[in-house]
């Protein structure tokens, strides 16, 4: 993520779907000036707390990415969102247009992210797909595991997610006004991100998706400008 993002000291950063801060408060510890932004009001509490402990300088506002508060339009320079993000998200042009009313003329949103095709995949050994690629209808899904960590098993509960392929998630960003500047897929990630069942760690210490012997790519990386 930070290799995609550069520098951010002296930025004014907002970190959307921030959760309960760790993320932004290491923005913070970068440098930057940072406002996260979270739809869950318990979260956002956790993130003022853990600010406040750690000694830290961050605003964390309880708001939809998907609109904008006011205020803060035209306020940053970077707006950042990263691993599990899209996904939980219905209106993705709605969301690209939060990111560009936020960014000041010049800044840039940089979005890291699951790979939409590796979403898909239920099993590898057969191959199995229970999620769509695209097309943004919503698919309901039942667990019995927390979506940080695949080994805490739960009570089943019912999750709502929205599939968005690449070419909508560019498509959207244009729309919204934002130029593209790269779009990189990567093969490997530092994380499994709870699909430790489907990857394999290589002796690299990086996982992979390996269907019929070749690499699927597993994250996603989208830098656009605001002109």
């Amino acid at each position: 993520m930070t290799a995609a993002v550069g520098s951010v000291s002296g930025v004014d950063l907002l970190h959307g779907q921030c959760h309960f801060g760790l993320g932004a408060l290491s923005w913070a510890r970068l440098g930057a000036q940072v406002t996260g932004l979270d739809f869950s009001g318990v979260a956002v509490e956790r993130a003022r707390a853990l600010a406040t402990a750690a000694g830290l300088d961050a605003w964390f506002v309880q708001a939809d990415t998907q609109r904008l508060p006011d205020g803060l339009s035209g306020s940053f320079d970077l707006v950042v969102a990263s691993y599990g993000v899209l996904p939980w998200i219905e209106d993705i042009p709605a969301w690209m247009t939060t990111a560009a009313t936020a960014l000041r003329h010049g800044g840039a949103l940089v979005l890291v992210d699951g790979h939409p095709l590796t979403q898909m995949i239920d099993t590898v050994d057969p191959v199995r797909f229970d999620f769509p690629y695209q097309g943004g209808a919503a698919h309901h899904l039942r667990s019995t595991t927390f979506y940080a960590s695949s080994a805490t098993r739960l009570q089943t509960t019912r999750t709502v997610r929205y599939p968005h392929g690449l070419g909508e998630i560019v498509t959207a960003a244009a729309d919204a006004g934002l130029w593209i500047d790269v779009l990189t897929e990567y093969l490997d990630a530092e994380d499994p991100s709870g699909r430790q069942d489907q990857m394999t760690r290589g002796r690299d210490g990086r996982w992979r998706l390996l269907l019929s012997g070749q690499q699927i790519p597993v994250e996603y990386a989208l830098r656009a400008s605001l002109p």
